[in-house]
């Protein structure tokens, strides 16, 4: 999850420790306790139907047990990020395979060098996923 502090987006598991308290309770440890704001509104903001309680230097985040809707709920949070990441990896593919045609074009590398690029940007995105 990222969140927006410092003026950009960072990892919310690079501005602290996140860790599980127990089974059913999510413990969020900012080492800048000046981020605790910008962490609970990511946390709101993601909509993962969870609302985050702060004391001040932790935030708790208190799962409930789950029901039937519940897990279908979740079910549908997951497929939708699974979607969006499907379409990123389709964006990021097809922008990749234009700027190699463009280079074609232009005459910058030869037919040779597009497929061995093309080629390696296929195995690229295959040891990601």
């Amino acid at each position: 999850m990222a969140v927006e502090t410092f003026g950009g987006h960072v990892n919310l598991n690079q501005l602290g420790n996140v860790f599980a308290q127990d089974a059913k309770t999510l413990v969020i440890e900012p080492w800048d306790k000046g981020t605790l704001k910008d962490i609970e509104k990511a946390i709101m903001k993601s909509n993962i139907g969870v609302m985050p309680v702060s004391d001040g230097r932790i935030i708790r985040l208190n799962f409930p047990p789950l029901t039937e809707e519940r897990r279908n709920d979740l079910v549908k949070v997951i497929h939708r990020y699974g979607e969006d990441a499907k379409v990123a990896i389709r964006n990021i593919r097809r922008d990749a395979n234009e700027h190699i045609k463009k280079l074609e074009k232009d005459k910058a590398i030869s037919e040779d060098e597009k497929n061995e690029l093309r080629k390696k940007f296929r195995s690229l995105l295959t040891n990601i996923l």
